[in-house]
């Protein structure tokens, strides 16, 4: 549990905790152009002389740590789902607070600088060496590259990951990996009436679509696929030579993977006309001592009951903690808001929850540096 003075710093800075939120959510951010946000931020943290650097990915990197320290991560992802590159729009209701990433993932990063603060006002150190990262792309085709680059160079002395993503009421641990595919159909084309019965682009695509949602989908763990884009021909009366696709299939099992992976390779076998890219390969879980692990995430659970007393479910899902969790280190996911709508211009989060996930992040935070 945390200490009446930090209760009290959480009571003190939660209406400007929420001022800053809908600041910051404003500013857009699609994944690979977080510039704007990372540069917000980092002025943010110099103001309170917090020394801060941004890395070649945009990421917003507090360091606490020496030469020779293993180290624990913390990090919140900048990046929002939308491509907007002017202002969001966020609205407040009563005690709901709208808008595109408002929860996803901003709120969570909020209050992961909050804290930042914190540490840096009462000139604390921790028990062994921490690393803050304000991450860019871990949404879509970000592929998680921000958290990547950052686990890439520590891995070998990182020794536990918290991403703050998602609600209250979940605790991922476990990776649902993905394999992401861009696939474009290449043909002749013509005029729809002189040269009608030529192949076209659209109606190919269409049939490799058709076999791709009537393939067996794997039932040993969740496994799922989803037809994310597609864009083709030029106009009503031209038979399209190109169309294109992008696809992704998901399951927190590497054999359903496997699976998927070999009937995507066999349906699209059967043209000649398709090329093929890989957009993105979200890593799985990799080979985890699990009492370790185990232990790891239960003691998160009860830090996150201190404070937010309903259900909390432990869960797969695609997070930044895939990287580091593919490596074998221990990793969990966890939220501090309640809302609904993520990855939609209606994405909401009740202000009640956002007290108590700032609490219950401080709480997990601060074991890293007490006694």
């Amino acid at each position: 549990m945390l200490y009446k003075y930090e209760e009290d710093y959480v009571e003190q800075e939660a209406d400007y905790s929420i001022e800053l939120l809908k600041q910051l959510a404003t500013i857009p951010a699609p994944s690979y152009h977080e510039e704007k946000r990372a540069q917000f931020c980092k002025q943010w943290f110099k103001e309170r002389g917090i020394e801060t650097t941004i890395d070649k990915m945009n990421n917003v990197v507090i360091k606490m740590f020496d030469d020779n320290q293993d180290i624990a991560v913390f990090c919140g992802h900048l990046d929002v789902v939308f491509a907007d590159m002017e202002p969001l729009k966020i609205t407040q209701k009563g005690n709901y607070l709208y808008g595109p990433g408002v929860g996803d993932d901003t709120a969570n990063v909020v209050h992961l600088m909050q804290v930042i603060h914190y540490i840096h006002l009462h000139h604390l150190h921790g028990k062994t060496g921490v690393l803050f990262v304000l991450n860019t792309c871990e949404e879509g085709l970000g592929n998680s590259n921000g958290c990547r680059y950052i686990v890439e160079q520590y891995k070998n002395r990182i020794k536990s990951f918290i991403s703050f993503d998602g609600y209250l009421n979940q605790c991922t641990n476990s990776a649902v990996g993905s394999k992401r595919y861009r696939l474009t159909v290449h043909c002749q084309g013509g005029h729809s009436y002189a040269d009608f019965g030529k192949e076209n682009a659209i109606e190919t695509l269409s049939k490799i679509m058709y076999e791709l949602s009537h393939q067996q989908i794997p039932t040993e763990a969740k496994t799922t696929y989803n037809f994310g884009k597609i864009e083709g021909g030029t106009t009503i009366n031209a038979i399209a030579s190109t169309a294109t696709l992008l696809y992704e299939y998901r399951s927190s099992m590497q054999n359903c993977l496997d699976i998927m992976e070999k009937q995507f390779q066999e349906i699209v076998s059967h043209y000649s006309n398709v090329e093929i890219e890989i957009l993105g390969v979200r890593p799985g879980n990799g080979l985890l001592n699990r009492e370790k692990f185990e232990k790891f995430t239960d003691h998160n659970m009860r830090l996150i009951k201190e404070y937010y007393l309903d259900d909390v479910e432990k869960c797969a899902n695609g997070t930044d903690s895939n990287i580091p969790l593919s490596y074998g280190i221990c990793a969990n996911t966890i939220g501090t808001l309640m809302g609904e709508k993520a990855h939609t211009y209606d994405e909401w989060i009740d202000l009640d929850s956002y007290k108590i996930g700032f609490k219950v992040m401080m709480n997990i935070i601060l074991e890293y540096f007490r006694d």
